[in-house]
């Protein structure tokens, strides 16, 4: 039987859905300290919709131990850190930033925005390594057929975003009535997609807003487009270690924790001494 026969006569039950929690233009889809720990490594997602005039004001605030991903879907966004990096994520545009011991950073909305923006929690081996950041404009950001790679691979498809292996997050486009097939790889028996616009059949029904997670396996993914539809798709090996939560921070031990807040003080005793933290 061939793979996408197979996929076509099993697929994988959602065991949890949500539309999160609204915080005005932004919805809360996952937390560390909820859904985050079904999907670990992926352990909080925002789903946010912002004009330049009615945005939040984000300020300077600071990560460590895992790394945040934003994928801009509409509009534009401005970002500065305390690496010294600074630009503008365009429509399409992608921004990894790996906080491991620490790093602060601050954004905002210059136009009418929409996208996501996730945490990966990182491995022991790189929550306390030195910051590293990439930004890649849409039109770095290979594709196959449907899928965006933003990270991982998928098909002849690899993102140049250098993360942890065995993760894989795609931003994907269906037309009407479009049906896809996901095999995720090997090992990868975690599994969630948020819908950002349109309706989408797994085969419930899933819609515009929301989150579903799939049963852990390998199994394949079997998508059926019941309008024009965009949504972000993760799956990954599991996150072995338990999250320890900081304010903005998530890690695998305590003694991890007590240095990424170390570091993050250092930092912010900096921004203070220059007039930046209010």
């Amino acid at each position: 039987m061939s793979a996408v026969l197979q996929a076509s006569v099993s697929h994988r039950d959602i065991v949890r859905r949500t539309r999160g929690r609204r915080h005005g233009p932004i919805t809360r889809l996952v937390s560390p300290s909820d859904i985050g720990e079904l999907i670990k490594p992926f352990v909080f997602l925002d789903l946010f919709d912002i004009s330049a005039s009615g945005a939040p004001n984000f300020g300077w605030h600071p990560h460590s131990g895992i790394a945040t991903l934003t994928v801009v879907h509409e509009g534009a966004i401005e970002y500065q850190e305390t690496t010294g990096v600074k630009g503008v994520l365009s429509a399409g545009g992608v921004e990894w930033m790996r906080a491991g011991r620490g790093v602060w950073h601050t954004g905002a909305a210059l136009e009418q925005s929409k996208g996501f923006q996730l945490w990966i929690a990182l491995p022991a081996e790189l929550e306390n390594a030195p910051c590293q950041s990439q930004y890649l404009s849409a039109d770095h950001v290979p594709q196959e057929n449907a899928a965006r790679v933003i990270v991982g691979s998928h098909g002849r498809a690899k993102s140049a975003i250098l993360a942890p292996e065995r993760i894989n997050y795609l931003d994907v486009q269906l037309a009407a009535g479009e049906r896809w097939v996901y095999q995720p790889p090997l090992g990868h028996e975690v599994a969630w997609l948020a819908v950002s616009n349109g309706e989408l059949r797994t085969p419930e029904p899933v819609s515009a807003g929301e989150l579903v997670v799939f049963e852990e396996s390998n199994n394949a993914l079997v998508i059926q487009a019941e309008a024009a539809s965009r949504f972000v798709l993760g799956s990954a090996a599991k996150h072995p270690h338990d999250l320890v939560l900081g304010s903005y921070s998530v890690h695998t031990t305590p003694a991890a924790l007590a240095a990424g807040e170390t570091e993050i003080q250092r930092i912010g005793h900096q921004l203070a001494a220059a007039g930046l933290l209010r």
